[in-house]
């Protein structure tokens, strides 16, 4: 399988003939979406979900669908019947890969706000995405999308959270607001204290996970 990030939260798995994008937003390049039919978004924040990328991309495949929780289907009804509800617990297929969803809260930032829904995904039992969440899925798996900078995240998080997931390998997301000296610190606090192999991940660069 080969990962490839394209800003922010946004990342693509690819396999063989089999291509699925998880959480394409605002500050995501539009090429994520190139001959994809199908799409996971965590929540409603346009970080995660740009709707006018997911539009224009259904309109020109019929055949697209966007995966996202009923509460973001709500505020995005541009979406129209491109849109399908998912929720934690759930198991389906998407692209050709199977998906667990995981999760459900986003995480406080301040006085229970913001309150909305947040699923994590795991894609082939093997890659999770929380989505802005610190979730820990009950099962293991092998590669961690872990966040390195949001309102809601302390850096001792994203390391408890990799420790508390043990997975075999890391890498960043959720990074666009920080600059190149930011990603240095993060990464050498992930590198030192993650107990886990952990890899920063250039944009648009793929990288083979197994």
């Amino acid at each position: 399988m080969q990962l490839i990030k394209y800003g922010h939260a946004c990342v693509r798995l690819e396999t063989d003939d089999r291509v699925l994008v998880i959480d394409p937003g605002i500050f995501s390049q539009a090429e994520a979406l190139d001959g994809v039919d199908e799409v996971l978004v965590t929540h409603e924040h346009p970080d995660h979900l740009d709707i006018a990328k997911l539009v224009a991309a259904g309109q020109r495949n019929s055949a697209f669908r966007v995966y996202l929780p009923s509460a973001a289907i709500e505020s995005a009804p541009e979406l129209g019947g491109t849109a399908v509800a998912v929720e934690a617990g759930q198991r389906f297929t998407a692209a050709g890969f199977a998906v667990d969803v995981v999760g459900g809260a986003h995480a406080e930032i301040y006085d229970g706000l913001p309150g909305c829904a947040n699923v994590g995904f795991i894609v082939d039992g093997t890659v999770y995405h929380p989505g802005d969440a610190l979730f820990v899925p009950p099962s293991p798996v092998e590669t961690l999308l872990v966040p390195a900078a949001a309102p809601w995240l302390k850096l001792s998080e994203a390391l408890d959270f990799v420790r508390a997931v043990r997975p075999k390998r890391a890498f960043p997301i959720h990074d666009a607001t920080l600059n190149k000296l930011g990603q240095e610190y993060f990464d050498g606090w992930l590198d030192f204290k993650g107990n886990t192999e952990y890899t920063r991940i250039p944009d648009g660069k793929p990288m083979s996970i197994r």
